[in-house]
């Protein structure tokens, strides 16, 4: 299993004395310990309670999409009551624990999303059954051809292209920063960079190994992005 850890103190001045960080960052050894599990990287927020954004939170996500870890929480109390911060966690997809409250999970922050989801297949069966209705009064519904033009026009095809094309911007959004802070360093070559990237646990868009070809590639597509 692999952790990322995120902390977080609500003032600055909790930030730089470390009151309260010390604290979860050894729930979250202490954690990791429990589970066998490496903590391979590890972000901290500093911030006002009274603010919603929270970058570093954005970063910890990034980096546990990008690996495939899990993000560990200590302290959930506070912070589930924030609606901005449940909304990032649970739009991310990324899989956490919150040690301190282990029944929160994925499947209750979804909470919101299955009711959403409930009302739009009531109001899809209620569609189908008014179509339902409509055809046995004799009205014709659809294009007979619809089918037949939408295989000609190869639409299927489009969609999981760009579909693909979508996951493939999005890796190298998320992974571009990470390349930078290895650029940074002594580490300046396309193999160098790829070999960071695999010590780093870093998952290419099929989850293999990056090579130099394919770290030039993602450089390449970030570029175009940005253009």
């Amino acid at each position: 299993m692999k952790i990322i850890a995120y902390h977080r103190v609500s003032t600055v001045q909790q930030g730089h004395s470390g009151l309260g960080l010390e604290a979860q960052e050894q729930t979250i050894q202490g954690f990791a310990r429990s589970k066998d599990a490496a903590v391979i990287a590890s972000y901290t927020e500093v911030e006002s309670g009274k603010h919603n954004d929270r970058p570093e939170l954005v970063k910890a996500l990034r980096r546990a999409e990008v690996t495939g870890a899990t993000l560990v929480i200590a302290k959930l109390d506070r912070l589930s009551r924030n609606a901005a911060f449940l909304y990032t966690l649970r739009d991310s997809g990324v899989d956490f624990i919150a040690v301190d409250m282990p029944e929160v999970n994925t499947l209750t922050l979804g909470v919101t999303i299955a009711m959403a989801q409930h009302e739009r297949e009531v109001i899809s069966e209620r569609t189908t059954k008014a179509l339902a209705i409509a055809k046995a009064r004799g009205v014709k519904l659809g294009n007979p051809n619809g089918a037949d033009a939408l295989r000609k026009a190869g639409k299927g095809n489009t969609d999981a292209i760009k579909a693909n094309q979508a996951k493939a911007d999005k890796l190298a959004t998320n992974v571009l920063p990470i390349i930078r802070e290895i650029m940074s360093s002594d580490k300046t070559s396309l193999r160098a960079v790829a070999d960071e990237l695999n010590r780093q646990h870093i998952r290419t868009a099929r989850g293999g190994t990056w090579y130099a070809s394919s770290v030039k590639n993602l450089l390449a597509r970030a570029e175009r992005l940005s253009s």
